[in-house]
């Protein structure tokens, strides 16, 4: 009985040192992979990889930059992200963020900014030859744009239905589209979201003008780096995009 108890505590302490060595193996990959991903950001920084410096651009005709919060009220570096994409020759961005942080620090970007100019989602969109178009969003503005299209909808749909007799409509993702239009909140689609916070996910930016937009995590906002930057829209620029019908 003795030498089953034994042989137990040795298989449990086997299983743990395996258990310890794979968890180190693993942690060592990350480490090292970090560490070359940073380096390879300050060579693209420093200009030393040639391929990072021609950029199809034009591909890029909308980017959206997403930002955790309580980082938005970091707004030094929410200048020099932006200064960094007008350098690139990015014309038109949207900045979103929960809250609404960036929105309230509206004036004092804008400011900062050379001859940056406001976009407003409900306008066609254009491209300025001189400086920078923002467009300020915030999770409320997604709110208000459902409850707005489903109050068009909603009348739209009685008054058909009181008129065709027909009451078993379905509504389908046109329809939709269309309603957010026709209430002055439908937008372009970003061709790129960059996400910087800690959380992998587009933190409530309207789904809507999504659909086929491309989303990088780009980590914490006090982390960036130039060569982060260049790198993701390279990336970008260089895959080929198949939409679905």
């Amino acid at each position: 009985m003795g030498i089953k108890v034994e042989l137990q505590k040795i298989g449990i302490l086997g299983l743990q040192l395996i258990w310890h060595f794979l968890h180190f193996i693993v942690s060592l990959y990350y480490f090292v992979i970090g560490i070359a991903t940073t380096l390879e950001s300050y060579l693209i920084s420093w200009g030393l990889l040639r391929k990072y410096k021609h950029l199809n651009i034009d591909r890029l005709q909308y980017l959206a930059i997403v930002v955790e919060s309580d980082e938005a009220y970091n707004t030094l570096k929410i200048i020099e992200l932006l200064q960094w994409l007008a350098s690139l020759g990015i014309r038109s961005v949207c900045l979103y963020d929960v809250e609404g942080v960036l929105k309230q620090s509206k004036e004092i970007i804008l400011k900062k900014l050379k001859n940056a100019s406001v976009f407003q989602g409900n306008e066609p969109l254009q491209l300025s030859k001189k400086g920078i178009t923002l467009e300020f969003i915030s999770i409320s503005d997604g709110k208000e744009a459902i409850a707005r299209a489903a109050n068009f909808l909603l009348e739209n749909k009685w008054r058909k239905t009181n008129m065709s007799g027909d009451h078993k409509q379905c509504l389908s993702e046109s329809q939709m589209t269309e309603a957010l239009a026709a209430v002055g909140c439908g937008g372009p689609d970003p061709d790129l979201i960059l996400v910087y916070g800690p959380t992998r996910c587009h933190l409530g930016f309207p789904a809507w003008r999504i659909r086929y937009t491309e989303i990088l995590h780009m980590g914490p906002l006090k982390s960036m780096n130039y060569g982060s930057l260049l790198k993701a829209i390279y990336k970008f620029t260089m895959v080929r995009q198949n939409y679905g019908k």
